[in-house]
């Protein structure tokens, strides 16, 4: 039996397991990337390793997130990371150099090779047949020091693509075909590969586009062949002798094979609050647009905006829009500006942000209240924009134009001949804002620097064999990180402090959590469908862990998410019967018995001591998990010398 891509580079990186669905496997991994708003915490786990240098074949920290310095909080961060990326060996991306995704996909992602980041799109690596994971910051500083990445070995499915895209047509609507198809839990425990004769017809940075939103499917990663074009790319980029070709064997087995005629998509548009919230952009028209946004890790390559440019040229964007353009990285803009492209954006009357990601993550640039956005983003969850009332819309490019220029949601195809871009046979090359580290001697005599707002990890103990606790808070389906621990200007600055960070936790839902976790002391959070999806942050769990929390009870968990919690030691458990949801309430007196013994058999006993009903909880945990939860977390295994 033949081999997918994924299976191919999960054999060449097998530290130990079976390649057998559904168990645990550990993965050498090659490279390592973290962005400011986790990589303080990720660089504070590995220093308390008391490793000297990472050993991986390349660690890249960025600046992209936390670009605001509206205070002393976000540059003593950016200036700790600089100064601990010299020390340990880690390459340091400067503010302004660009998103990190953007910049990895440019000048050091390999097919072929193994990749993880504290960030959940780093599975935008796929698009050149890279093996690419988003984790928590805990799970990267391991893999930094030398240590394996633990996964689930995942199902497999593949999307053929046959046909070509129409004019106005995108890779972004491909995205949001897909998620249409599968829902954002439809992904869950797979890889999705891309294959067939359409992917002749995409580009690199379309083929990123796709594998970035892979994430939004809850999918483990999704990967492209790497191929001509994968080679053109890399040779554009002056990277030729990075290329490998990589292909799934010809009799390889998929678990779920789904086709996409690319001939046949329409553009299409994710509504309010969720990317599979997908409806054809057409049946919105006459949808008044307050303001529109391209850019992020998704949508802000130099293909991407010579077409946004090429449309405004000569044309004004509506007296009632504010657009922005944010550009994916310092070599975009400067090839924008090159071009002539860059003077086309500003005539039209739209801004340009700095290289960073800016309105993705509330960071600047949100919606009037009540406002109508419409972002070439990868996430519209409830209140990300920064503005709570908000209604963002996830869209192409080629759409946003069109709603910039009309003032409300318009079939791009009424802009006229789409535009024919002709991409340069070679980037501009200039790595003039990546700082290499220091020497093994050099890096001896170099001091790290820390800030007031940088406070230690939380502590954690030994688990107990018996738990008890009060439910804390009661959630519904499809809570994300973002629900859990806000982003924003102005809570993104105390990332590096998680006492202080507590006071937002669960705000967009229950403004009083906070508060009431501390006072309970130990609690449980109850969860419905997919809970913890989105977002990689592990600050998810360690302030949830810091608030007291020991359990969170869930329908079903997102993959991410169930990894950094078992790494803070905070017990997820699902309902064996999701009915079961329905009985427990908000404030009930619960109890968790005998759970060492519960985590060896798999099933744990919960007994509501306020109803006197008892519930069967599922507990699928690898010994390896077992031994984290008891040991305290991650950390304290990992100092346990396991």
């Amino acid at each position: 039996m033949g081999l997918t891509i994924a299976q191919k580079i999960i054999k060449n990186h097998l530290i130990s397991g079976e390649m057998v669905q559904g168990t645990e496997i550990a993965l050498k991994i090659d490279q390592t990337l973290t962005q400011d708003a986790t990589g303080t915490m990720a660089y504070l786990e590995f220093e308390t390793m008391g490793l000297k240098r990472v050993k991986t074949e390349r660690s890249v920290a960025y600046i992209d997130h936390n670009t605001l310095q509206c205070g002393f909080e976000n540059a003593d961060d950016h200036r700790y990371i600089q100064t601990v990326a010299k020390k340990h060996g880690i390459y340091f991306s400067r503010p302004g150099n660009g998103i990190c995704h953007q910049v990895h996909l440019e000048r050091f992602g390999k097919p072929g090779k193994t990749l993880i980041g504290s960030d959940s799109h780093t599975p935008t690596g796929g698009g050149i047949g890279m093996l690419s994971f988003g984790a928590g910051g805990l799970d990267v500083a391991v893999a930094m020091g030398g240590g394996a990445y633990y996964i689930t070995m995942p199902k497999m499915y593949k999307v053929n693509l046959t046909g070509k895209l129409s004019p106005f047509v995108t890779a972004k609507d491909v995205s949001l075909e897909i998620l249409r198809i599968l829902s954002v839990k439809g992904g869950v425990g797979a890889i999705i590969e891309w294959g067939g004769e359409g992917i002749k017809t995409l580009s690199v940075p379309e083929r990123a586009t796709i594998t970035n939103m892979g994430t939004e499917l809850g999918a483990t990663t999704s990967i492209f062949p790497s191929d001509e074009i994968t080679k053109e790319f890399l040779k554009a980029q002056g990277r030729v002798e990075d290329y490998i070709p990589l292909c799934s064997d010809e009799d390889a087995v998929y678990d779920r094979v789904i086709d996409i005629n690319l001939s046949e998509l329409n553009p299409l548009v994710a509504c309010p609050h969720s990317p599979d919230n997908v409806v054809e952009v057409s049946s919105l028209k006459g949808v008044k647009v307050n303001q529109v946004c391209v850019g992020s890790c998704t949508n802000s390559s130099l293909q991407d905006l010579l077409k946004v440019a090429s449309l405004l040229k000569g044309r004004k964007i509506s007296d009632d829009v504010s657009m922005s353009i944010s550009p994916g990285s310092k070599q975009v803009l400067s090839m924008l500006s090159d071009s002539g492209a860059l003077a086309d954006i500003l005539a039209s009357g739209a801004r340009i942000l700095e290289c960073a990601c800016g309105p993705c993550i509330g960071m600047g640039f949100s919606p009037n209240s009540a406002g109508v956005s419409l972002r070439t983003f990868n996430r519209n969850f409830l209140g990300r924009s920064g503005t709570k009332d908000a209604g963002v819309y996830l869209v192409s490019p080629e759409t946003a134009v069109a709603a910039a220029i009309f003032g409300e949601i318009t079939d791009p195809r009424l802009l006229g001949k789409a535009p024919s871009i002709k991409m340069p046979k070679k980037f501009k090359i200039d790595d003039s804002a990546v700082v290499s580290p220091a020497s093994e001697d050099e890096a001896e005599k170099l001091e790290v620097l820390r800030g007031p707002n940088i406070k230690p990890f939380p502590s954690t103990t030994a688990m107990e064999n018996k738990i008890d606790v009060t439910v804390g808070l009661k959630v519904g389906d499809n809570i994300t990180t973002d629900h859990i621990m806000p982003a924003g200007a102005k809570i993104l600055p105390y990332r590096s402090n998680i006492p202080y960070l507590s006071k937002f936790c669960f705000s967009v839902v229950d403004e009083n959590f906070s508060e009431r976790a501390l006072s309970l002391k130990s609690s449980v959070i109850i969860g419905g469908e997919n809970y913890g999806q989105g977002s990689s942050r592990e600050h998810a769990a360690l302030v949830p862990l810091y608030l007291g929390v020991k359990a969170v009870v869930a329908k079903s968990f997102a993959r991410i998410h169930v990894a950094n919690l078992i790494n803070a030691s905070i017990i997820p458990l699902t309902f064996k019967n999701a009915s079961d949801y329905d009985e427990i309430n908000q404030g009930d007196s619960l109890s968790l018995e005998n759970l060492f013994d519960g985590f060896e058999k798999g099933e744990v006993i919960l007994k509501n001591n306020t109803t006197g009903k008892e519930y069967q909880l599922n507990c699928n945990f690898t010994d390896r998990q077992i031994k984290i939860l008891k040991a305290g977390g991650l950390l304290a295994y990992t100092k346990q010398g396991e």
